[in-house]
């Protein structure tokens, strides 16, 4: 349930199309349905202007299909993340309809063309190839969410030539999603070149002393650029939604 289905509902109730007590029992479905090991919130959209989205590490194939069946059976589209192929193949014989990016690691139960509704575009850059897999995350996640998405990979700091090349797309975003490991300086050197706030994400990709991102997180949080703010480690999905709120705004 979101926003515009209440609309919806309210307007049918005012035209005569649905009875009072029936609405008042879908408004009382709103807060959460329970499942096994579960307590799904259905209200999150309405409350929050995102739903709740399903974090699959942990959760067991059948688990997933009670939550996401919960959440579309209150109308909502619904996207799981971090998931394995084999988690996500036992997910789709339980529930019709989920599109699997094997690269982003998610699962998707929705349209397939997402009605745009952020006012800009958002740019995910990505420092090395070895980022991929975050950036893609984050791609996967914004577009899900109804951005328009500029992915620019393999840009980082080693070459700094190739990001200047896309200067043009990372002045003309609304938002800025900045994906690196190893020292992690790609986002100050983007948010010295943009008047736009950068979301920075550490990414575990670096040898023994980035201590599994750590050291591109620490230098993340101390970047001398003003515009620059820091998920955590590895956190695409964070970033895309963080990213998605401001670019509402």
């Amino acid at each position: 349930m979101n926003r515009e289905h209440v609309r919806e509902l309210l307007e049918s109730v005012r035209a005569g199309e649905t009875d009072t007590d029936e609405a008042l029992e879908r408004i009382a479905q709103l807060p959460f349905v329970d499942v096994s090991g579960a307590r799904v919130d259905t209200h999150r959209a309405l409350r929050a202007g995102l739903p709740e989205v399903v974090f699959a590490p942990g959760k067991r194939p059948e688990q997933i299909v009670g939550i996401v069946g919960a959440l579309r059976g209150a109308g909502q589209d619904v996207l799981v993340t971090r998931v394995e192929l084999e988690v996500a193949d036992a997910v789709r014989r339980g529930l019709e309809g989920g599109a699997y990016d094997p690269e982003a690691r998610t699962l998707w139960f929705g349209p397939d063309d997402v009605p745009i509704q952020g006012k800009g575009r958002v740019a995910v850059v990505s420092a090395g190839t070895s980022d991929g897999p975050v950036a893609n995350e984050a791609v996967r996640v914004a577009r899900c969410f109804g951005n328009e998405v500029d992915p620019i990979a393999d840009v980082g700091v080693a070459g700094l030539h190739r990001l200047l090349a896309s200067n043009e797309t990372l002045r003309a975003a609304r938002v800025l999603i900045v994906v690196a490991g190893m020292e992690g300086a790609l986002p100050s050197v983007v948010g010295g070149l943009v008047d736009k706030p950068v979301i920075a994400v550490p990414t575990s990709v670096g040898y023994g002393a980035s201590f599994g991102g750590v050291a591109a997180l620490l230098g993340m949080l101390t970047s001398c650029a003003s515009n620059v703010c820091v998920v955590n480690i590895d956190n695409g999905f964070g970033a895309a939604y963080v990213a998605t709120l401001i670019n509402r705004l």
